[in-house]
């Protein structure tokens, strides 16, 4: 089966680096094939004949942790799962450029308490849906000075997410 890992906060900022090479092997010593990554931000697409996500996530966040001594979390999503994602953007033709739209990738679903505290964020300048595992964010005034900029996801929610932009999110579905 082929997956999608992302990696929250790597190579951000100057903190939690990690070189991509060292990280694709690091896969590859895990025994997944096929391993690409694309870009600097821990985007990484592998093949397993594993199933069971929650292992497969454990042991990437450990490997992570043995080689590099960091701690990472680590959001997985299947290919298929990736394509209904971007196939179910609600926000589907309300934007002209890709970095106006963000899918934050969560480790747990939100409760729906948690969902009401986002969603009542909506204005004209930033919009959030939640689907399933992932927060849809619409930004047209940019990230930051959205709350996503401000970090209200783990700081309110608190919550384990990582966003990418939806150029990002394509383009790692391509490959």
């Amino acid at each position: 089966m082929k997956y999608v890992a992302f990696l929250r906060g790597i190579n951000v900022g100057g903190s939690k680096n990690i070189k991509m090479d060292a990280l694709r092997k690091m896969f590859e010593s895990l025994e997944f094939t096929g391993v690409k990554s694309y870009i600097n931000s821990g985007n990484l697409i592998f093949e397993t004949e594993k199933s069971d996500v929650a292992d497969l996530v454990a042991g990437i966040e450990n490997a992570i942790e043995d080689r590099f001594s960091l701690s990472v979390d680590v959001m997985i999503r299947s290919i298929g799962e990736l394509v209904k994602i971007v196939e179910n953007n609600p926000f589907e033709g309300k934007f002209d450029d890709p970095r106006q739209m963000h899918v934050l990738f969560l480790k747990d679903r939100l409760s729906p308490e948690k969902s009401g505290l986002l969603t009542a964020q909506n204005s004209d300048s930033e919009m959030f849906s939640v689907r399933g595992r992932e927060i849809y964010c619409l930004l047209p005034n940019g990230l930051a000075s959205s709350i996503l900029g401000k970090d209200f996801i783990s700081k309110k929610l608190k919550v384990s997410a990582t966003a990418r932009n939806w150029r990002t999110v394509n383009k790692v579905l391509e490959l």
